[in-house]
């Protein structure tokens, strides 16, 4: 009785399997990383309000506090003064000195050229700071309700998608940062085809920037990357 054998002369008719090699870290540009990008429509807000939300307006407290604290200074020391003289008293030299030398100075002055520059860049920052609203650290989310106005903070929003992040086999660590139009993610990848990881990436983070509930949902850039060599 005579034992069968495979073609290739293994015994009990068995092949070996092929074995398929793939390149460590292979990506379609060559190089050991992977990216990709994509922009979200953001969800629909309540009835009859399509308008993009606005940005919070911030209070501007220190400036403000500021600002008051030294018109107060100046108008309680120039009324002490003002009623002095009325007074029959003589006037404070700072006073006196202050109008000989505004009266004598040239308007070429190096002195007063650099206390006009001063005070047009004071007067600037403080147009800047009424025209612009100010708090970038809040992100406006979609209104459910007509009369309720919500935001969300940048490092918020980034620490859920990082936890987001990190439930995807193959990420080692995250980075995440949070602006107003676009979410750009850095992640490393210690094992896994990072073409696979980012593709897992991009639709675990997709829902993940959806369910923020942004008024504007902000593009998602990922990039995946091997760790970098020790030593």
């Amino acid at each position: 009785m005579s034992e069968s054998q495979g073609p290739s002369g293994s015994a009990g008719g068995t092949q070996p399997l092929p074995v398929i090699e793939r390149k460590e870290g292979g990506t379609q540009n060559g190089l050991d990383q992977s990216a990709s990008a994509a922009s979200y429509e953001p969800l629909p807000t309540a009835e009859g309000d399509d308008r993009r939300p606005r940005r919070f307006w911030s209070a501007r407290r220190i400036p403000a506090a500021l600002l008051a604290l030294l018109v107060f200074a100046g108008a309680g020391l120039m009324l002490y003064d003002v009623a002095a003289v009325r007074a029959d008293r003589p006037a404070m030299q700072w006073r006196k000195t202050l109008a000989r030398e505004l009266a004598e100075r040239p308007l070429d002055d190096t002195w007063v050229l650099t206390g006009a520059g001063v005070a047009a860049a004071l007067g600037l920052w403080l147009l800047v700071l009424a025209a612009t609203p100010g708090r970038r650290a809040v992100l406006p989310m979609r209104r459910v309700h007509p009369d309720v106005r919500s935001g969300l903070h940048r490092d918020a929003a980034a620490m859920v998608l990082r936890d987001r992040a990190m439930k995807v086999a193959g990420v080692q660590s995250v980075r995440v940062r949070t602006r107003r139009k676009k979410v750009d993610v850095r992640a490393v990848s210690h094992f896994r085809e990072l073409d696979d990881v980012r593709s897992d990436l991009d639709t675990m983070l997709a829902d993940a920037v959806r369910e923020l509930g942004l008024g504007r949902a902000p593009a998602l850039s990922v990039h995946v990357r091997r760790p970098g060599k020790k030593g």
